[in-house]
């Protein structure tokens, strides 16, 4: 029945029956807790994720894979980055797929995109919080496409880390919204180390921002952050 599920991705498009897929479906099902049985579904999908299949069946294998993929799976996504048709979802697998490989295959994949596509990978370094982004990420603050350089800015915010927050303070984009982006970015920063209880790293940044040359705006959201780093230390 398996072998007849993957035969049915072949003729596979939007709005067909999904019932001849339910094979697949229950093997992704089986190899919850099976190593074994997830390995050998994992190198069914990716094979046929090499295949010519439309592009809705692409996208079909690649939320399964979001289900039992691993770094294996790293390589043929990171094929996929590129062409604007199947990104997207490519960068879905890889977000959630916790082997470094699928971040490195987004690292690698930024010098070679452009657009709404570069956009999308920044995004999934973000969402991944990939401090070993934090570099390559940093040079696209300055990025000649404002919304890549605003992407970065907002990417660094994800990833939260004090290597990230440098590089947003060191920013001196032109664009006024770039320069807010960058400040926002800062302040999730902020929020996200004093989550973690690093109340000083927190409360530097936040006072950086309550200068009298920041907006209303900015200072006051730097002041209630100074107010909760004093809550966290009482």
């Amino acid at each position: 029945m398996l072998n007849d599920a993957f035969a049915a991705l072949k003729s596979y498009d939007w709005g067909t029956d999904l019932a001849p897929l339910a094979p697949i479906e229950d093997a992704v099902a089986a190899a919850h807790g099976n190593a074994e049985a997830g390995k050998e579904l994992e190198a069914r999908l990716l094979t046929a994720l090499q295949g010519e299949l439309s592009r809705d069946a692409k996208d079909y294998i690649c939320r399964k894979l979001t289900i039992v993929g691993t770094a294996a799976s790293a390589t043929i996504l990171a094929g996929l980055l590129t062409d604007e048709n199947h990104s997207h979802m490519a960068r879905f697998v890889l977000e959630r797929i916790p082997a470094p490989a699928a971040a490195q295959a987004l690292r690698e994949a930024l010098p070679k995109v452009s657009g709404k596509v570069k956009i999308g990978v920044i995004g999934s370094l973000g969402a991944r919080r990939d401090a070993a982004a934090v570099s390559a990420l940093s040079g696209l603050l300055a990025d000649g496409d404002a919304a890549v350089a605003r992407a970065a800015a907002t990417a660094l915010g994800d990833i939260g880390t004090v290597d990230a927050v440098k590089a947003l303070q060191a920013a001196r984009p032109s664009a006024a919204a770039t320069m807010q982006a960058a400040i926002d970015a800062q302040l999730t920063c902020a929020e996200a180390l004093l989550a973690e209880n690093k109340r000083a790293e927190a409360l530097a940044i936040y006072k950086s921002l309550a200068s009298d040359d920041r907006s209303k705006l900015v200072r006051l959201a730097a002041t209630r952050g100074i107010l909760a780093c004093a809550a966290k230390n009482a």
